[in-house]
């Protein structure tokens, strides 16, 4: 009996070798590789190109998300331009670019084009920015300007030359005028809030699409005057004087609380993306924009600029799904 029961435990012992053995050379037999009942997994990897161009006032916004965007998706390319709100609008019209980049909501215009073109988009508000006047800071003399001067020295008919024309206290020196260029959305937001039109103001000025240049025009001439968005002052505080703005109820100088609550009035503005719809069907894309709308309450403020209430973001993700 006991030799019956040793013979028996011996075949039992056998018999479980013999399973895990084929156990093994099963596991081994595919290399790794999933069953016909195990499906593979999807590589989510992102890669591909993201093309941005638009304002050079919404830019460092773009340029920073697409920084930190790059960290985690290192194999998409996220170049930004810097066109001008008009200018990029043209390239996001002729289906160059996937996301363009705007100081201003679109045109009427510009939106008959889109749809003429097919291209059909997506407004996704980003972030408040104060257009911010700006003179040079050995000026000594302007400690502020009120809506009316801002209009007479700007208009397309201005017969202010010199700083006495503007008042007659300040000095008999004459300015030197330094403004967006005119493919620039900043430039259609401040002739139109101050002008009464968009794209009305005197011809006598230095123009440019990049705000660094202004920045440098005005920094290094002290009869120098010029507007731009307000993190380029905050950028460089060092090199600029801020003039506050009255527009009926004293001077009020643009910070971050002030354009937030809207008493730095009429130049405190609304900043966006647009997003070619066709191009959300891309992963990487719809990704960044996600990334954009999910992040930007932090990065916005970090260059110079005011975070929308978290709402206004919810409402934007709620749009590319």
């Amino acid at each position: 009996m006991k030799l019956v029961k040793s013979k028996m435990s011996i075949l039992f012992i056998l018999l479980m070798v013999t399973m895990f053995a084929l156990i093994g050379c099963s596991s081994n037999s595919n290399n790794g590789q999933p069953t016909q009942n195990e499906p593979a997994k999807e590589d989510t990897k992102l890669a591909g190109e993201i093309k941005i161009d638009g304002s050079s006032t919404v830019f460092p916004i773009t340029e920073a998300v697409a920084e930190e965007f790059s960290i985690e998706n290192p194999d998409v390319k996220v170049p930004v331009g810097v066109s001008g709100t008009g200018g990029g609008f043209e390239k996001f019209i002729a289906k160059e670019t996937d996301i363009n980049d705007a100081s201003r909501p679109i045109k009427e215009k510009e939106a008959t084009a889109a749809k003429d073109a097919g291209v059909e988009y997506i407004e996704l508000k980003v972030a408040f920015d104060g257009l911010s006047v700006l003179v040079n800071p050995e000026n000594n003399w302007v400690d502020s300007l009120t809506v009316e001067e801002l209009t007479k020295i700007w208009a397309p008919d201005s017969t202010v030359k010199t700083w006495s024309d503007v008042r007659p206290e300040w000095p008999n020196e004459e300015i030197k005028f330094y403004a967006p260029g005119t493919d620039s959305g900043t430039f259609d937001y401040f002739t139109e809030e101050i002008n009464g039109e968009s794209g009305a103001i005197r011809p006598d000025f230095t123009g440019s699409e990049d705000d660094n240049v202004l920045v440098q025009g005005i920094s290094g001439d002290k009869n120098a005057l010029g507007f731009f968005g307000y993190a380029y002052y905050e950028g460089n505080k060092d090199k600029l004087k801020i003039v506050p703005i009255d527009n009926g109820n004293g001077p009020v100088t643009p910070t971050f609380d002030t354009i937030k609550d809207g008493s730095y009035a009429p130049l405190s503005r609304p900043l966006f993306i647009y997003v070619n719809k066709e191009s959300l069907n891309k992963s990487e894309v719809k990704e960044f924009v996600t990334f954009y709308l999910e992040i930007a309450k932090d990065i916005v403020p970090d260059v110079g600029y005011v975070a929308l209430p978290d709402e206004e973001y919810t409402k934007g993700l709620d749009l590319i799904k």
